[in-house]
Parts: structure tokens; sequence; C-alpha cells
């Protein structure tokens, strides 16, 4: 039976399902509406669409790994409260989806969603997130999950708060030890809590130094005092500042939080690891994930919304 656009839209509108999902649910059924309708149900569509314009900015980053340490994966996954994030039922669906995306070989979210999902094949993984979300009853979402591989050495992970931030790092090392993994584990945590932009200065774009560069003279510019200097005194100060934000936004060029003088930065402290271990080294990249980082948080107003419930609004 040929699925018409007419059928489509009936069936959006009897169940709020988007109208892929609409069609897929009539194709599977032969046009049969009430049959689709189910068909929606059991797969969760038809109420995970209702659901889906809320918000969803909390959840948890959660980590999986393989058992030699080669390779990991990070990756998140949202739903609308904090309560629900602590559930152990969310948890859980949430360590099934790192599970497979430690060994998905999609290149990006999309691709993710599409494929089969290894607890229920007869579903995509967005299938069976829609399902999760009928269930918990919150609107859920993968956002997002990095890769990382290291066949010399292993990737080192840290979870914080629960999952509130999870960080993996690239470590490249010809020894593997106690020593060397709790190094790992603390240069993890330093990113958890500094929260860099780079791993190195090697890293850091040309373009972004010259936009920082511009905007530094043109404070300096603004700045009567400052702007009658020298051009080689301005350049130098400049650099001078540019130096500092690079020690701040980058890994191994920030101050060791553990630095007993204060001072050690996280790349002489890697050294210092590796010297004691007779070792070579290297931090090649990390991922850091922050629950919710660059969502925007639905801010509720109740009295805002009692007055215009009053109001007959």
């Amino acid at each position: 039976m040929a699925i018409t656009a007419g059928m489509v839209k009936e069936l959006r509108e009897m169940t709020g399902a988007g109208m892929m999902d609409c069609k897929k649910a009539l194709t599977a059924t032969e046009g049969n509406m009430d049959a689709a309708v189910d068909w929606l149900r059991e797969k969760g569509l038809a109420s995970a669409q209702k659901k889906a314009g809320r918000i969803a900015a909390e959840g948890i980053v959660d980590i999986c790994a393989t058992e030699d340490g080669h390779k990991a994966v990070a990756v998140e996954v949202n739903a609308e409260t904090d309560f629900v994030a602590k559930n152990e039922k969310f948890r859980s669906y949430v360590a099934d989806v790192a599970a497979q995306a430690l060994k998905t070989t999609a290149s990006d979210i999309e691709g993710f969603l599409e494929e089969k999902w290894e607890k229920d094949p007869s579903l995509t993984v967005k299938e069976a997130l829609a399902s999760q979300i009928a269930v918990i009853g919150e609107n859920m979402n993968i956002r997002r999950f990095r890769q990382m591989e290291e066949q010399n050495g292993f990737i080192a992970s840290y979870i914080h708060a629960g999952g509130k931030i999870g960080v993996l790092v690239d470590v490249e090392t010809d020894v593997v030890n106690d020593a060397v993994k709790e190094m790992a584990k603390n240069v993890a945590m330093q990113a958890a809590a500094l929260k860099p932009l780079y791993t190195s200065d090697a890293e850091v774009e040309p373009d972004y130094i010259e936009k920082e560069k511009a905007i530094l003279m043109a404070q300096i510019q603004n700045d009567p005092k400052e702007s009658q200097k020298p051009e080689k005194v301005i350049q130098g100060m400049i650099q001078g500042r540019i130096n500092k934000e690079l020690k701040e936004i980058c890994l191994l060029d920030q101050v060791y939080v553990k630095a007993e003088d204060g001072k050690q930065s996280v790349g002489k402290y890697v050294e210092q690891v590796a010297k004691e271990n007779n070792a070579k080294i290297t931090i090649k990249g990390f991922v850091r994930f922050e629950t919710g980082e660059g969502i925007e948080k639905k801010e509720e107003n109740f009295a805002e919304e009692v007055a215009k419930q009053m109001a007959g609004k």
C-alpha cells in the first residue's frame, strides 16, 4: 500500500511523533493507522516526541575502556533533572551507551544514533533512546562521545563528582607501572579541575594568538597611560600577557595543583616521573567533558508562571 503525505500528517497529529518515524510506522504496518500508533508506542516514539521540546541539561558523563587500557571512550548523556541523573536505571543505560560507543565506527553522533542497538538489534540506538525516554519520563539526549586510542602506552581516565566531569588522557610511554599510572591519573584530575583548552602551546592555532593580540592591543590603545609607551615595550607587554594566558589554557604549561613549591608545571611533573622511572613519557592529548557545558538551561520563573495562569494567559 502506498503511504501518502496525508497519512503521515494524520499519524503525526495523532501521536506527536516525528514525520520520518510516522512514515516508518506506516510502512511497517502497511498503512494500518491503529497498528502504526501501536508501533510508535511500542518503540516509545510517540511519548518521546512530546518530551523533545524540554531542555535536557543535566545528566552524566561516563567512560568505558578496554581491559588492556589501549582504548577508551567518554560519552555525555543528558536528562532534564539531576534527580533522574542520579537514578540507577538512567546510569545503567548510560553505561550501556558508553559500552557501545567504545566499539562504534561512527564518526559522529548522527551516525551513532542510526546504528543497531547492541542490547536489542531490532532497534536503532535512537529508537532505544526513545524507549528509555518513555520509561523514565524525561527528555533525554545522547549528546556526544569521543574515542581515544594509544597502542604505545595507555589511556588514563578520571570521573569527577559521580559523572559531572569526565576526562581521558592519552599517555605514550615505554613503562607502565603504578607510579606512571598514578601520574596519569593526577594529570587527568588536573584537567578536570583547571579546564585547559589545549594540551600544549603547540596545539594553539595562530588565529587564536592573533585574535588575542588584537584584543590586547585595543585595550592598550584605549588606556592613555599605556598607549604612550614605545612600540617595542607595548609588543613586549602583549607577548608577556599572551605567555601568561597560554600557561593557564595549556595543560602541560599549567602550574601542577599538587606541586609542593607551587611553581612546578604539569609538564615538569611528567618529566620528573619519567626520570624517576627511567621512562619515556609523552602526554599526547586529552578529552574533557563537563555535563551540560554550553547548554542554555531554561530558567523557571514560578511567580511569573502563576501570574500568567491567574490572568488567564
